[in-house]
């Protein structure tokens, strides 16, 4: 390949992966990875200056504001990304340079957080407006609203200046992104790749609530610009900020040498191992402000700063073991077991291997030579496998098809590279399966969270959904334990249970939680059958002729009622009085609203959720919980949220609740 063509690919690839970074919050590639494309680019460029290109991604900051975030607000000072360096001598080079055009220059020395970088503007002391930084140099997304409900930002600053922008990171606590991503994995929903991604997602909600729920953390690293207040030097703005009660970047060092900025650069690295959050470098400023301003800038990096890469820490160990976990959802996850070894500053002796694919593509067996690095400074992963290291007698690895929680089938997953446990029954997803019974599609259960179902599976009062109904002979115990609260707490959650009783037989083929049968799937089948005695005795080739249901839900129906501990669960049931008789009304009013797919979204004006839904399956019509191409109509009230906007995107046509009322009645 010549010279040109390989600074044109290049050129493209960097490009497409700073999308994936910045604008799509989903990057395919390590730090690391990335930062060795952009040095082979700007070697190439200074190696061939003729060949250079003013639209080469090393002259442009990777992001675009994205309207659909938000409205876009035009940067008063541009908010700059840094040069990056990535050894001993280009930071001395750096240091060494400043220090030839004034001796007694002092370099602050920070912690870069892996996050997203945000400008908050605050008028007379209120904060007026929170942006992204969006292309860095014109414009960025406006995310006041949710800005303002991350705890760690301060809505009203102390002193009343006349205006004052601050630049912060907003990044994610490692426990709060585990938080996350456990509930997303719960929901069956795509987990994010680390706290980075999660962040940056996250504050691009159009839902501040969900912000919020998220738990992001802000560190505040640099003022902008300033109405009615001047700052000598970057560490006495930071002192400023901190008297604000605002959080300020942590472990900040002021240096006079370069040998003194590197011990602070190599002390930021020996410790971050042990932070709550994710660093992906550190970075090294000139102090004062004004010799700042002389200094000035290129297009893209300040010339008074740049930002010192950590090369990943990598170790070899040797596997000792392959071990298997079930998790809440019925996922087999291997995880490699390996003699300990220290990274950024802590021990590690195992890391996960995902899945049979990563595991078939490393090649890893037990016994095995591997290299293992911390991704992102704070989860370790299997690099590789070192094969000239490996013993003899080794085999590949292969996960069991047997649960190694309770010994059933497991199999895996269409389309996807997960191994599932087949029972939902099994110990290791019982509070899922408890979770799904009792929530607001299937049974209902009001009052009856997680912590509740977690407290009573661990004291051994819930071992499968039908002890539900047999807690109330637990009454005096559980009030005595405190495990669902008081006297009055306890009897309003038995009280939920027992009304739980009477609810048609849809809710409760939704709370089986039988394989790709869901609520709609559900009301189908309790309209097709007189009672659960008529569904359990159903043969496959009724259950394929029924609307919503196919070959895969058909034999996982057939399966679920034909497996001994499901059968001996459903007598349980019908013993405690829960009902097994369809309620359903199996003529339709009439069908005027056939072939008709709709979405409800807000509050209505008269109308619960439930009552409309039952309206237009009465007159024929399907209701989903998600807007898509497939939607007919999105029924709007008040506070619709996110679907209106989606909505608006795919051209679906949005009705008020007396639009669909009326078109009823014609």
């Amino acid at each position: 390949m010549d010279i040109r063509q390989e600074m044109e690919e290049l050129r493209e690839l960097i490009k497409y992966h700073n999308d994936r970074y910045y604008n799509q919050d989903d990057p395919e590639i390590s730090d690391y990875e990335y930062d060795k494309l952009s040095q082979r680019l700007r070697t190439l460029e200074r190696d061939y200056p003729e060949l250079d290109s003013p639209d080469s991604p090393t002259k442009n900051i990777g992001g675009k504001a994205k309207r659909e975030a938000g409205v876009l607000v035009r940067h008063n000072v541009p908010m700059l990304s840094l040069q990056d360096v990535f050894n001993k001598e280009e930071v001395l080079s750096f240091v060494e340079k400043i220090l030839s055009y004034r001796r007694d220059t002092v370099f602050c020395v920070e912690r870069k957080i892996d996050g997203l970088s945000v400008a908050l503007r605050y008028t007379d002391g209120e904060l007026t407006t929170g942006i992204t930084r969006g292309d860095g140099v014109s414009y960025g997304e406006d995310v006041t609203d949710n800005i303002k409900v991350i705890k760690d930002v301060k809505h009203n600053l102390k002193d009343n200046v006349p205006y004052i922008e601050i630049r912060g990171e907003i990044y994610m606590k490692t426990e709060d992104f585990e938080e996350v991503n456990n509930k997303l994995e719960l929901a069956g929903k795509k987990l994010f790749a680390n706290p980075r991604n999660c962040a940056a997602g996250t504050l691009r909600q159009l839902d501040s609530s969900i912000v919020k729920e998220r738990k992001l953390s802000l560190f505040a690293f640099n003022v902008q610009d300033t109405e009615g207040i001047r700052f000598a030097s970057h560490s006495e703005s930071l002192e400023w900020i901190k008297k604000q009660g605002i959080k300020v970047i942590e472990g900040y060092r002021l240096c006079r040498t370069a040998e003194e900025v590197w011990d602070a650069i190599t002390e930021i690295g020996e410790n971050r191992g042990e932070l709550s959050y994710d660093i992906d470098g550190a970075v090294v400023k000139v102090d004062d402000l004004a010799f700042r301003e002389q200094l000035g800038a290129t297009s893209k990096v300040p010339r008074w700063a740049v930002a010192y890469k950590y090369p990943p820490e990598e170790k070899e160990t040797i596997v000792k073991e392959i071990r298997l976990s079930v998790g809440r959802t019925g996922r087999i996850t291997p995880t490699a077991i390996f003699e300990p070894i220290r990274l950024c500053g802590t021990n590690v002796e195992r890391a996960t291997l995902h899945n049979q694919d990563r595991i078939d593509e490393l090649d890893v067996r037990i016994g095995d030579t591997i290299v293992v690095r911390k991704a992102g400074e704070i989860i370790p992963e299997v690099l590789s496998v070192i094969k000239d290291k490996r013993p003899e007698g080794t085999v590949p690895y292969e996960i069991s098809n047997v649960c190694p929680s309770c010994g059933s089938k497991a199999v895996r997953d269409d389309n996807t590279a997960d191994i599932k446990c087949t029972n939902i029954n099994c110990p290791a997803q019982l509070i899922q399966h408890i979770i799904n019974f009792v929530s607001r599609n299937a049974m209902d259960v009001k009052g009856f969270g997680e912590a509740y179902i977690d407290a009573l599976t661990r004291e051994g009062y819930l071992k499968n959904i039908a002890d539900i109904y047999y807690l109330k002979d637990h009454r005096d115990e559980l009030i005595e334990k405190g495990l669902i609260g008081k006297e009055k707490n306890t009897d309003k959650l038995l009280n939920a249970i027992e009304e739980s009783k009477k609810n048609d037989i849809d809710r409760l083929i939704t709370g089986f939680g039988i394989k790709n049968i869901g609520k709609q799937a559900a009301t189908g089948l309790s309209k097709h059958f007189k009672s659960i005695s008529e569904l359990q005795n159903a043969s496959y080739d009724e259950l394929i002729t029924i609307n919503d249901v196919g070959d895969i839900s058909a034999r996982a129906i057939v399966d679920f009622f034909s497996n001994e501990n499901n059968k001996e669960i459903l007598e349980r049931l019908d013993g405690a009085g829960v009902n097994f008789n369809s309620l359903q009304n199996t003529s339709l009013v009439d069908n005027r609203l056939e072939g008709l797919t709709f979405v409800i979204t807000g509050t209505l004006p008269t109308m619960g959720r439930s009552d409309m839904e039952k309206l237009i399956k009465d007159h024929g019509g399907k209701v989903s919980g998600s807007v898509s191409k497939k939607t007919s109509f999105l029924i709007a009230g008040d506070n619709p949220g996110s679907k209106l906007t989606k909505a608006n995107e795919l051209g679906v046509e949005v009705l008020t609740e007396e639009e669909i009322l009326e078109r009823i009645r014609k």
